[in-house]
């Protein structure tokens, strides 16, 4: 089964997904916010070319791992996203994903201006291929 991971923001949407076996997570690319909220063409040419049968979407947690009114926000679009695609959606913590893409594009000689269209799709990356690795450890 394909796995499509969304880091949903205020501006844009990384997009990552997942290989058939559920093995790796890839980034794919970043979406205006509106498009994904609205199910305008773009997304709707994502969802049609990877075919996913479930979306994974970051919630930023507090550091306390409380929900925050950001999260709430994010529930809402998914929920959106989820009634318009008919695709079924689970939560995963994002706390610390973005910073860690950061560092990644840091670590490769990104400077902040080359890295702004990047950072939403490695985040959204790096908390599929997380949740990808804690699904395949309880499964065995």
């Amino acid at each position: 089964m394909r796995i499509m991971a969304l880091d949903i923001g205020e501006v844009r949407v990384g997009v990552a997904v997942s290989d058939p076996g559920e093995r790796v997570a890839s980034p794919v690319c970043v979406l205006q916010a509106r498009d994904v909220a609205d199910h305008a063409k773009p997304f709707r040419r994502v969802l049609e070319d990877w075919e996913p049968e479930l979306l994974v979407c970051g919630l930023p947690l507090t550091l306390a791992g409380e929900e925050g009114p950001q999260a709430q926000r994010i529930r809402k679009v998914t929920s959106q996203v989820s009634a318009a695609t008919g695709l079924p959606v689970t939560f995963v913590d994002e706390r610390l994903s973005s910073a860690e893409a950061k560092r990644s594009l840091r670590e490769k000689g990104y400077d902040e201006r080359a890295m702004r269209g990047k950072v939403d799709m490695i985040a959204a990356s790096l908390f599929l291929q997380a949740w990808l690795d804690e699904r395949a450890s309880t499964a065995r």
